[in-house]
């Protein structure tokens, strides 16, 4: 299993940014993906995630009405819009895949995480 995220930076609040996970060595329909992040001294938190055909996307609440899961299943990527970025977003953003096929996951337990992707938000 190979995912690699890309997209992070630094941008001003209530700026956007869009991330990007690149995945390889799964069959990646099958699987439900997530973004989880974390903040320095916090602990990882569930953010956003999309189930196998992406027909059903799932948001925490504070990220609902701001960001936007999707992916693309032929080029196995998946994809987090970020709009009105705020200070408190700032984390290393994780890319992660369910443990289970089909299992829809909600948390931040029982996924495979990425490296990781910085995004500050500060002016």
């Amino acid at each position: 299993v190979q995912l690699v995220e890309s997209g992070g930076g630094l941008v001003q609040p209530g700026g956007s940014l869009r991330l990007s996970c690149e995945a390889s060595g799964f069959t990646f329909n099958r699987y439900t993906m997530s973004w989880v992040r974390q903040a320095p001294g916090k602990a990882l938190e569930w953010v956003s995630s999309v189930i196998g055909n992406g027909g059903n996307s799932y948001y925490a609440d504070s990220m609902k009405s701001r960001f936007r899961i999707y992916r693309d299943n032929i080029k196995k990527i998946v994809y987090l819009q970020m709009n009105n970025l705020r200070p408190e977003d700032t984390a290393v953003y994780y890319c992660a895949k369910a443990n289970v096929p089909f299992h829809i996951t909600k948390d931040t337990t029982d996924i495979t995480r990425g490296r990781g992707t910085q995004v500050t938000v500060s002016s």
